[in-house]
């Protein structure tokens, strides 16, 4: 049945599961204390780190990071998306899965954000039969089977990942979904129509193969196309959107998921065909970026899935800098039972032609024997040094601490400062001790420029703009971090305090506080399982999954009241730092200087500071 499921639907769902029931007909749980636990199903391990919380409801794995709701579980666990997980865990407690259309929510959990990213989804659904139906009837289709079938790829492959086409002429998908004002206004949102600075809307891909990108639930995302004529550029991306990060997907992860029972490896190549020419093979774990460089957070989603990544790059210089940035953003992920290696291919060879010339057997022996990454990284760093000499020895040792500093601690971190210990001479106590300036910053942007609209009518339509999401933390995030930490284990403490508090303060982690706040002002029934589930498959929902995890750190009384008082040192923040900021303008000012206005906003400021600190102080 079409339709999206509400979701008040998925929250009274979640209620009504017991998280231990559902994991224990798939995993065997063991009552540890208050928790159940078990070796993890995610990833291999002799003892046991995995724990379910039956009061909280929800898991966490404490040696690979996975962690979520029931519902997150199933997916995770049976390679289901989203519907299908839903449907399965919804007939178990004899409950039927309600449809609702993409209509303005105004229930009392809803948000406007929330309800339009819905309709993004339903919408980009839409977008991908239609493409996929224009592949099967469209009278120019035949040039896009030809270049299919040039490629090797049969119609069994294409069904499977969805392929379609996207015929010639600006304004095809406008006329076929583009009926309404709003219908056009959601596909300008989903970067399906493209706006000129002239104002014409035409659509964004015309005259191309194209690939749908589905997140880890299925839901199409995006697309990719792969221009069939003469028009640049010849690959293609989505802009990113609500529902679509760059940074944050992998393509062919979905399908990944889909055809392996339990992923032991996945392989990481540059592109959409080199993902489905590898599938068709029998090589069903591999997965691309989009145009980016591989990030640390492509890293954690994938090894929540498998304990291994292979990176396949080209052989020349461009894809060795490449594989060295990728080696860069794995190494803070290192964790121990991790594992990262490099396949590089000849030149002018890619997976696509390298499977097909050699066949799947030949290629999984070269992914077999690929470099591990703790050779990678000496041989890169060793590069013209000669360190057959003690000057060349401690070049090397200065060249890659920074590097081994950012491994997180065990047995890996060890293991690899002994190995740059043989390499060296020196002992591994001596280089440990040794202080190492940072990893030096790239120079290179590790983006390609945002897609262009194409031009028009042989005028070149200047780009839009959108503003890159920063991943930078502000110095607050610790401390918001222990508020929401606070919030996922007694979600009742948000009704003591008010979101308005931290409307001075910004930074990621002070943006999703201030979210969980106000989802929970709504609805104060929440648990936290349902907490998890409102940013499942998000960036912001894997730091939730650590954050629940931490339980031990949490305390077993008063939460109330430091609740209260995170809350409340968070709000003075800006008034310290404007305090701070006006008494080093003094320092470095004759106070005869300073006028009247700035005195009395000093004073203040002061008179504000004892007042809570005497405050503080009756507390205590």
């Amino acid at each position: 049945m079409a339709g999206l499921i509400p979701q008040t639907f998925l929250d009274d769902l979640l209620d009504r599961l017991d998280i231990v029931e559902v994991v224990d007909r798939r995993v065997k749980l063991k009552k540890t204390g208050k928790n159940y636990s078990a070796r993890c199903p995610f990833h291999d391990e002799k003892t046991p780190s995995f724990s379910v919380n039956p009061e909280k409801q929800f898991y966490y794995c404490f040696g690979c990071g996975a962690g979520g709701n029931a519902l997150g579980f199933v997916m995770d666990y049976e390679n289901l998306g989203f519907p299908q997980a839903v449907e399965s865990l919804a007939g178990s407690v004899g409950m039927t899965v309600p449809r609702e259309e993409s209509r303005p929510a105004t229930g009392p959990g809803s948000s406007a954000e929330e309800q339009s990213n819905r309709q993004l989804y339903a919408v980009m659904e839409e977008v991908a039969n239609y493409y996929k139906r224009e592949l099967r009837k469209h009278p120019e289709a035949k040039r896009a089977i030809k270049y299919l079938k040039e490629r090797g790829l049969t119609g069994v492959i294409a069904k499977d990942f969805d392929l379609g086409f996207a015929p010639p002429g600006w304004d095809n998908l406008i006329k076929a979904l583009g009926d309404t004002d709003d219908k056009r206004d959601l596909l300008m949102k989903a970067g399906m129509l493209v706006e000129n600075d002239s104002g014409r809307i035409y659509d964004r891909f015309r005259d191309r193969v194209v690939f749908p990108i589905r997140d880890q639930r299925g839901r199409v995302i995006a697309f990719g196309g792969r221009v069939l004529g003469d028009d640049k550029p010849k690959y293609l991306n989505s802009p990113e959107t609500g529902i679509f990060f760059k940074g944050r997907e992998l393509y062919g992860l979905y399908q990944a998921k889909q055809a392996n029972r339990k992923l032991e490896r996945v392989l990481v190549v540059e592109g959409y065909m080199d993902v489905i020419a590898l599938a068709q093979h029998g090589i069903t774990n591999a997965s691309a970026t989009l145009g980016t460089a591989t990030s640390a957070t492509h890293l954690q989603r994938i090894y929540r899935l498998c304990p291994e990544i292979v990176f396949c790059f080209d052989g020349d210089e461009a894809g060795r800098k490449a594989a060295f940035r990728a080696m860069e953003n794995a190494l803070p992920c290192m964790e121990d039972g991790r594992q990262a290696r490099f396949l590089f291919l000849p030149e002018g060879e890619d997976p696509d032609s390298a499977v097909r010339t050699g066949g799947a057997e030949q290629f999984e022996m070269l992914l077999d024997n690929a470099t591990p990454l703790e050779t990678f990284l000496f041989d890169s760093l060793a590069e013209g040094i000669d360190i057959g000499s003690m000057d060349g020895r401690a070049r090397l040792s200065k060249k890659a601490l920074p590097y081994l500093r950012t491994l997180p601690e065990g047995i890996y971190r060890q293991l690899m400062f002994q190995a740059l210990a043989e390499r060296t001479g020196l002992t591994t106590e001596t280089l440990m001790k040794l202080e190492a300036p940072p990893v030096p910053k790239s120079t290179e942007p590790t983006e390609p420029p945002p897609d262009y609209p194409e031009p028009e009518d042989g005028q070149v339509a200047a780009p839009k703009q959108r503003q890159a999401i920063s991943s930078s933390n502000t110095p607050y995030s610790s401390i918001a971090q222990g508020a929401i930490a606070l919030l996922l284990h007694q979600p009742t403490v948000a009704q003591l305090s008010d979101p308005e508090k931290l409307r001075e303060l910004e930074g990621e982690d002070i943006g999703l506080l201030r979210e969980l706040l106000e989802l929970l002002r709504r609805r104060p029934e929440s648990n936290t399982a349902m907490l998890l589930g409102h940013w499942y498959d998000t960036p912001e929902g894997d730091l939730l999954s650590r954050l629940a995890g931490q339980e031990r750190l949490i305390p077993t009384e008063g939460i109330e009241q430091q609740f209260v008082d995170t809350i409340e040192m968070l709000s003075q923040l800006p008034q310290h730092s404007r305090l701070s900021a006006q008494v080093d303008k003094l320092k470095l000012t004759n106070y005869a200087e300073v006028s009247e206005l700035e005195k009395q906003s000093l004073r203040e400021l002061l008179q504000r500071k004892q007042q809570r600190d005497a405050q503080k102080n009756k507390r205590k």
